[in-house]
């Protein structure tokens, strides 16, 4: 995060918003299984094959797909250039929409696959000033950073800015509560708060590229 100007940062906090919003649908409607958090399923993978279980497949099946998407999110940020973050948003709005069409015609698992695509693409949206492209979906590495900055901020030494890996945490979890509510109260409202959502970071995104050309 300290590697985002202060317009970028929010922009990251929207995006692990969004995932945390989206990986609840996907966590609800599948059964427990995850959109976005891949370590997640990996376990579930290992367990699967451990004891034979047909889970194992689908867990397969749902990181390969978040890989493709991650795969296609930066074909897709490369050729974009300087519009990398809104294409890629773009992308996933169009994904999600994609997903709530597939929801509705029973598609299950269809649907499930296109959010983990979706969330795969979204993984190249934010680009550090160092040019770094920065995972927002996932935060297990975020929570290691912020305990090695809160570690730093108690010896006195070395970057002690642990802020602000702790709110994109925050972010996504509240993004999760939210999701998980809505998904459990209304399916067609959560998947289009999601689209909703991805269409507003689109034009937020779209905003601030051409605000520095």
């Amino acid at each position: 995060m300290i590697r985002f100007d202060r317009s970028h940062q929010l922009l990251a906090v929207g995006v692990a918003i969004l995932a945390g919003f989206v990986d609840a649908i996907g966590f609800v409607e599948s059964g427990g299984f995850f959109v976005s958090f891949m370590t997640g399923n990996s376990t579930r993978l290992a367990v699967g094959v451990a004891e034979w279980l047909p889970v194992a497949q689908f867990a397969g099946g749902v990181i390969a797909v978040f890989v493709a998407g991650v795969v296609a999110g930066s074909l897709v940020g490369g050729r974009a250039g300087a519009a990398r973050t809104s294409a890629t948003l773009f992308v996933v709005t169009i994904l999600l929409g994609l997903a709530a069409v597939l929801r509705w015609l029973a598609a299950d698992l269809p649907g499930i696959l296109c959010l983990a695509f979706a969330m795969g693409v979204a993984n190249a949206a934010i680009v550090g000033r160092d040019g770094a492209v920065v995972g927002v979906t996932y935060m297990t590495g975020t929570l290691v950073q912020m305990g090695h900055k809160i570690a730093n901020r108690l010896r006195g030494e070395g970057d002690g800015r642990w802020l602000h890996h702790f709110g994109l945490w925050v972010s996504l979890v509240c993004g999760a509560i939210a999701g998980a509510r809505t998904i459990l109260w209304s399916e067609p409202v959560a998947y289009g708060l999601a689209i909703l959502l991805a269409a507003l970071l689109t034009l937020r995104a779209g905003w601030l590229q051409r605000r520095v050309s």
